[in-house]
């Protein structure tokens, strides 16, 4: 076997589960067999492709990670066919070969996107095999900076407490993506990502997102779990956390071809993210991003770097005025050569109102150019407690954004706007309410350099936590 590479300025991750050769005969169908009704596919060519932990690895590595791959293959041509496309991704593989087993295989005959039909070849690995897998990840789990588990249920991580007990014993993160239904067999994950019907098969039903919420953090202390991340196709992903409470993340929307892996390339993503440290929300908004662009691609499709960056860019493109710290700092560096005034104020804008809306248009009546510093959603919930926000920041921000009075949105995760006053230094800071004066945030920094800082009158009878209070009262009654 081989050792792991290693790359100090890649996340080294180390990926265990069952793998599979995903084969694609592709052709046209231009008649019925005269054997039986059944159409006759003319293949034109073949196409070979990493499937299962397989998929996850190659994702892993095109996205930029340091991926190694630990599995049980057959002594075959699809196991010498699968490690050479891992090597084309840059995946180390380490194989323990069941000369009893074969190698996975779904062979999917496919017109144009369409797939016409799929044979499957699976033969679960022998319980010395499954031994000597685990022996193998014992001997080479040390030194990753996180751990993902992709069980298909086929049998190489029929032992997976073991291999989390182990992970654990040496500080690990661990990240799960379940395919049965007994919710003990993943006790001490630090993230499990089920889909939306796997989740219901480990918890049971639920009637509405409060009651799924409740089952996901009855889920996380039952199992001890950082986190949850449950995927709903067309409706997004849900995210409950030890840490920041339930997200409900929307998906962005995408023409599907094709849903196969896509399971694989959020776990992928999450991985990366997570080894990289980065909190539980940025980690799942970079999933979502790769999730819409596996789903747009015919078959089982490896996410690479340069595909998140043109669909960051295209995201971007679609919201012009929401902005990176960075791309920020730039614009208005921009504006100030132009001799504009810049204004700036902050706020949650959880459930817009007309209170709301007239603070931005008083706000802007001050200056050139209004920058508007909207609360993360880890930040909200900080604030105003587990149960906010009602909308995820994107969604806010895009509703902001539709008013002529907001010139620039940014988002911040701090308990205060303090850093960000201090990237954009406004020539006007203003907030909405009876503040005094000398007590806003920000106060100092700006009267410091000339600037002006303003309380502008609050409008009474508008309230976001009124807002929810009576929609929590008519949902009782």
């Amino acid at each position: 076997m081989q050792q792991p590479s290693s790359s100090s300025a890649k996340p080294r991750i180390l990926v265990v589960g069952d793998i599979m050769l995903d084969r694609y005969v592709i052709g046209e169908v231009s008649r019925i067999s005269p054997e039986a009704p059944v159409p006759v596919l003319a293949a034109t060519h073949d196409e070979n492709r990493p499937g299962g932990a397989a998929n996850v690895a190659a994702n892993i590595a095109a996205m930029g990670g340091d991926a190694t791959l630990l599995a049980i293959v057959g002594e075959d041509g699809a196991s010498v066919e699968l490690e050479r496309s891992l090597q084309s991704y840059g995946v180390t593989a380490l194989f323990v070969k069941d000369p009893l087993a074969a190698t996975t295989q779904k062979t999917r005959l496919v017109v144009g996107t369409q797939q016409i039909a799929r044979v499957d070849r699976d033969v679960r690995p022998t319980a010395l095999t499954q031994a000597r897998l685990l022996e193998e990840f014992l001997r080479h789990a040390a030194g990753y900076d996180l751990i993902v588990f992709s069980d298909y249920a086929k049998g190489a991580l029929d032992r997976l407490p073991e291999f989390l007990k182990a992970a654990s014993q040496r500080s690990i993160p661990t990240l799960v993506d379940p395919k049965r239904n007994a919710s003990e067999f993943y006790r001490g994950a630090s993230l499990l990502k089920p889909n939306n019907s796997e989740f219901i098969g480990l918890f049971g039903a639920y009637d509405s997102d409060e009651d799924l919420a409740i089952k996901g953090r009855q889920a996380l202390q039952d199992l001890q779990l950082q986190h949850l991340v449950i995927t709903r196709g067309a409706r997004g992903m849900v995210v409950v956390s030890q840490e920041g409470g339930t997200s409900f993340m929307p998906t962005r929307a995408r023409d599907v071809f094709d849903v196969s892996g896509a399971g694989d390339t959020v776990l992928a993503a999450l991985a990366l993210e997570l080894a990289a440290k980065k909190p539980i929300a940025e980690a799942v908004h970079a999933a979502n991003i790769a999730a819409g662009i596996a789903v747009s691609h015919s078959g089982t499709y490896v996410v690479s770097q340069q595909d998140i960056a043109a669909e960051i860019t295209e995201m971007d493109a679609d919201r012009p005025k929401i902005l990176s710290e960075q791309v920020l700092k730039a614009a208005i560096a921009q504006k100030r050569l132009q001799g504009k005034k810049i204004v700036f104020t902050n706020g949650c804008f959880d459930i817009l109102h007309p209170g709301h809306v007239r603070l931005l248009k008083a706000a802007r009546a001050l200056g050139d150019v209004l920058v508007l510093a909207i609360n993360s959603d880890d930040s909200v919930r900080q604030l105003k407690g587990p149960k906010r926000p009602i909308n995820p920041f994107l969604h806010r921000a895009e509703v902001l954004a539709g008013l002529s009075s907001v010139d620039y949105i940014v988002e911040f995760d701090a308990p205060t706007p303090l850093e960000t006053i201090k990237l954009v230094m406004p020539d006007v800071l203003v907030k909405g309410g009876d503040y005094p004066v000398a007590e806003i945030v920000g106060y100092a920094e700006v009267t410091a350099r000339g600037g002006r800082v303003l309380a502008l009158d609050f409008h009474s009878g508008f309230s976001t936590t009124r807002i929810v209070e009576e929609i929590e009262k008519a949902k009782s009654s």
